[in-house]
């Protein structure tokens, strides 16, 4: 199998990055949160809403199956989605996890205004990125095939992934 699996702390870059990279390659993007919000007719944060966190990481898994069927694809896993070893299982047998890592400085600068993600609407933004980040980081370090600095503009750490990837 040939995919590319973005994977990362939400605000990395994965969408971007993936639509860059699939532009670039002549690969198709799916971008994980979109793929479900079409397939439930609901945004995440509704369905986190109606259904809770559990309904949708259910959700999530099933994409990963539907999607690791396919091939020639850049998908831009969600921030949350590579925390379960079962995800992590059935898009390895897909192709290759790519780790986008973006430092905590960085990360709470281009989450300051962010809207749309459930997990960040408190007030203890900050707080909330830096715990789920030092849970996350390991995780998507031991999921990861390779792991590229993503510090840098979205069309540089496309270019760095795909020169990478050959």
């Amino acid at each position: 199998m040939n995919n590319i699996i973005l994977c990362g702390f939400m605000g990395c870059g994965k969408s971007t990055i993936g639509r860059i990279m699939a532009k670039k390659a002549g690969l198709t993007l799916v971008d994980m949160d979109r793929y479900i919000e079409e397939k439930e007719g609901m945004t995440v944060s509704e369905i986190f809403e109606k259904y809770g966190e559990e309904r949708f990481r259910e959700l999530e898994t099933e994409a990963c199956r539907e999607l690791s069927e396919r091939e020639n694809l850049v998908i831009a896993a969600g921030g949350g989605t590579l925390t379960f070893q079962r995800n992590i299982d059935i898009l390895k047998s897909s192709g290759k996890i790519v780790f986008i890592d973006v430092s905590y400085e960085n990360l709470c600068e281009r989450l300051e205004r962010d809207t749309r993600r459930p997990l960040l609407q408190v007030e203890n933004r900050n707080e909330v990125i830096r715990e789920l980040l030092d849970k996350r980081l390991p995780i998507y370090r031991n999921a990861a095939s390779v792991i590229v600095n993503g510090n840098f503009t979205s069309g540089i750490v496309a270019s760095n992934i795909l020169g990478i990837m050959g």
